[in-house]
């Protein structure tokens, strides 16, 4: 399908980056068209963040304030570490959007909204007194009304589709402008459409019409008199996905497993927002992966832990309800030293909370919630790219260092999605498992005397027979014991080991100066927000620098020298202060908080405000 030629006069706008967001009901295709997207300016070459919004709400009525669905996404020439802090172009579906979301609009963005959904009872559910299109209470923003609705239906009126079908199709109406809009090529949503509808052609062909009905439109309307080109980013040589972070966690367990060359299970019971790691792995069962969708979340890390009895590389997923229920199940699995990847995509909390928002407030409940003295590795993904490469490391430590390793992700990071360039063999890391001794010589809890491992003398293997379980061990023998020295001694020995994965944490890296009045201290998802709003202040000539901390449990070595080289520091956090409360004990140090639970990722602009006011006393 190609392009027709311009019928009018049209203004070119070179732009170096953008943030639009596309918002209407959970049952518009705001998800759907959000990916489309964000899949064709991946394409066309531009760096891109993205950031969905899923209502927390279960079947929302439609045109509620709680049933809007929001996607956002920035894209642009250089590298993009957020999905923007407010959008430049709004593209509403029906007055709620428009309620929830003008809010994060500053003066002249522009508003693209489906006027047909502006109706009365579709106004008073969202609050509105008198249609904000034509009453004038939009007048600091450019609006661009936009009968969709009646377009659509035009466009399909003998497709011999039903009303309620053709509505449906709306979405790709709107899809179709944007992609005017902004230059993008049609062609990869058009494929997309041929293989996402190929047992329902009559649809396929209704939504392909309307995309490129869309499309003519705004070629057609004097409305639009004028496009944007954004220019292209320069990127390492190399093949890219767009990946999601829950994608990228997914095929980070089955490389792991590949160059461990060991069948990777994964146990999970489905919860938001981590079920898309399951959905992922699911459809690779043709390599060597084995999914099993428990019955709940204690069944689903009990049968992990038999998998890494058995010698599999073995991974459960959660979030944080879950991560609670399995809480005793990790405690068996500390004690047994088994290798597990546990991958916790946090959300607002507790209880059920706010299923599919973000926030950083399982972070005490890993390294911590436990009974016992039961310590384990504690690592977080910074992007979505980077919950690939955290969970690769996740993997390869506790397959080395025979113990769980937590990774943890957020819902910001496991529905966000960014270019990620898939890596070459060689740059992979080398999986560590070392040569089991002869069996003669053989004992359960004999260890390695670098990392402290045990053998991972998996079931089956003929002269290795061993007992295995939540009791304690005997040193070494591993008899079930109640010595209380031996107790002592075993949980010490447990503790080093996972205190020795400290030496091989590379040296905490300073972005900025090495020292001087502000270091902003963050982890986890804050890491676009912190590095955009520090770049930002380096230009207005603040002293301030910043770091970010992967391995929380052990925490780098170096990471209190570097603290103390600077007067302040700031610890952003999507929680009321844990790392803060760690850092503190750590270090006797008392940094400032800048602390957000609001189910939204902290932005640039608001990093950058505490910055100034840390700075400048204002």
């Amino acid at each position: 399908m190609n392009k027709s030629p311009s019928r009018k006069e049209v203004r070119i706008n070179e732009l170096n980056s953008t943030t639009i967001r596309f918002a209407g009901d959970s049952g518009d295709g705001i998800q759907l068209v959000g990916h489309q997207f964000a899949n064709a300016t991946a394409i066309a070459g531009n760096d891109l963040s993205t950031s969905p919004d899923y209502p927390s709400e279960v079947r929302s009525p439609a045109g509620s304030l709680g049933g809007v669905s929001g996607f956002q996404l920035s894209f642009g020439d250089e590298s993009v570490m957020t999905p923007g802090t407010k959008p430049n172009v709004l593209i509403v579906m029906n007055p709620a959007a428009l309620a929830v979301n003008i809010k994060n609009l500053d003066k002249g963005s522009v508003i693209i909204a489906n006027s047909d959904a502006f109706v009365p009872a579709a106004l008073e559910k969202a609050g509105y007194a008198a249609n904000p299109l034509e009453d004038g209470t939009l007048s600091n923003y450019r609006v661009m009304p936009i009968p969709v609705n009646t377009l659509t239906e035009n466009t399909l009126k003998d497709s011999g589709l039903t009303k309620s079908q053709i509505l449906k199709c709306k979405n790709f109406y709107m899809l179709g402008i944007m992609y005017w809009m902004y230059d993008l090529p049609i062609e990869p949503t058009v494929n997309w459409i041929k293989t996402k509808f190929k047992k329902t052609p009559e649809l396929a062909k209704a939504n392909q019409q309307v995309l490129a009905a869309g499309y003519a439109y705004s070629e057609a309307t004097e409305m639009f008199d004028a496009r944007f080109q954004i220019k292209k980013s320069p990127v390492a040589p190399g093949k890219y996905r767009n990946l999601t972070g829950n994608e990228a966690a997914a095929y980070a367990l089955i490389t792991a497993a590949k160059l461990l060359k060991r069948k990777l299970f994964y146990g999970s019971y489905p919860i938001t927002p981590a079920s898309e790691i399951l959905h992922t792995l699911s459809k690779h069962k043709a390599n060597d992966v084995v999914v099993f969708q428990a019955e709940d979340e204690i069944a689903a890390v009990c049968a992990s832990i038999g998998a890494a009895f058995a010698g599999c590389l073995s991974s459960t997923g959660t979030s944080g309800p879950g991560l609670s229920l399995k809480t005793e199940a990790v405690g068996l699995a500390v004690i047994t030293e088994l290798p597990l990847v546990i991958v916790n995509v946090q959300r607002g909390g507790p209880s059920t909370g706010l299923p599919t928002k973000t926030e950083q407030s399982d972070l005490l409940q890993s390294i911590y919630g436990r009974h016992g003295e039961s310590p384990l590795v504690v690592l977080a993904a910074s992007s979505p790219a980077d919950c690939f490469t955290t969970t690769l490391e996740g993997a390869r430590i506790a397959v080395k260092y025979m113990t769980p390793v937590i990774v943890l992700s957020n819902a910001y990071l496991s529905n966000g999605s960014e270019p990620f360039r898939i890596p070459k063999l060689k740059e992979l890391p080398k999986f560590d498992v070392p040569n089991l001794p002869e069996p003669e010589q053989f004992k359960p809890y004999m260890r390695n005397p670098e990392t402290l491992a045990r053998p991972w003398a998996y079931a089956g293997l003929k002269g290795y027979e061993h007992r295995i379980g939540g009791l304690e061990k005997s040193d070494g023998a591993g008899a079930v014991s109640h010595d209380p020295e031996n107790h002592e001694l075993m949980s010490k020995l447990r503790a080093e080991k996972v205190a020795r994965v400290a030496a091989e944490i590379p040296p905490t890296k300073v972005y900025g100066a090495s020292e001087g009045e502000l270091l902003v201290v963050g982890w986890g998802s804050t890491f676009g927000a912190i590095t955009q709003a520090v770049n930002e202040a380096r230009k207005m000539g603040l002293q301030v620098s910043s770091a970010h901390v992967k391995y929380m449990n052990p925490l780098p070595p170096d990471l209190g020298t570097v603290m103390r080289r600077f007067r302040k520091i700031l610890v952003p956090e999507e929680n009321f202060g844990q790392f803060r409360m760690m850092l503190r004990a750590a270090y006797a140090l008392e940094p400032i908080g800048l602390n957000k639970v609001q189910g939204q990722a902290l932005n640039s602009d608001e990093v950058l405000v505490k910055i100034k006011e840390i700075l400048r006393g204002s």
